[in-house]
């Protein structure tokens, strides 16, 4: 079977995970990294379909189209598969500019240093003014997966 005719799925160990596999979302410009979610293999082959990024969400046990709500929408550049095939690295053109639901750029904008937390992020848009139930406007730790 040449490469051509693989499943690109069956790359992808989600047994391992319970069924998920982590996928860091990473700036393909910049290789910055803007987030990490899950993915199942149903989310898998809807990004490898739609050339946008797909998630499934864990708090709300069902697909979630990045960006579905706020626009700001990943579109799949890249895809990577780890040496065990139990993470992905998607390179990502990150439409809009933010890629948190916090409004911020990226999720990892607080920074622990020498025993201080620091907000080190770049407000890209108000989440109070974007989305509809203010569900995820707050800036708590978790994101919604």
């Amino acid at each position: 079977m040449s490469s051509e005719d693989l499943d690109p799925v069956s790359l992808v160990d989600f047994e391992k995970g319970g069924g998920l596999v982590t996928a860091i979302a990473q700036d393909d410009a910049t290789g910055e990294v803007l987030m990490v979610a899950y993915m199942n293999p149903e989310s898998l082959r809807q990004t490898l379909l739609r050339r946008e990024v797909v998630y499934w969400s864990r708090s709300r046990k069902k697909l979630w189209h990045k960006g579905e709500e706020s626009g700001n929408v990943q579109k799949l550049v890249g895809l990577y598969v780890d040496c065990d095939g139990d993470a992905l690295v998607l390179r990502v053109e990150q439409v809009g500019g933010a890629a948190c639901h916090t409004g911020k750029r990226n999720c990892f904008f607080r920074r622990i240093d020498e025993g201080r937390i620091e907000d080190v992020g770049v407000q890209v848009f108000d989440p109070a003014s974007v989305y509809a139930s203010g569900a995820k406007s707050g800036t708590s730790a978790k994101e919604p997966k």
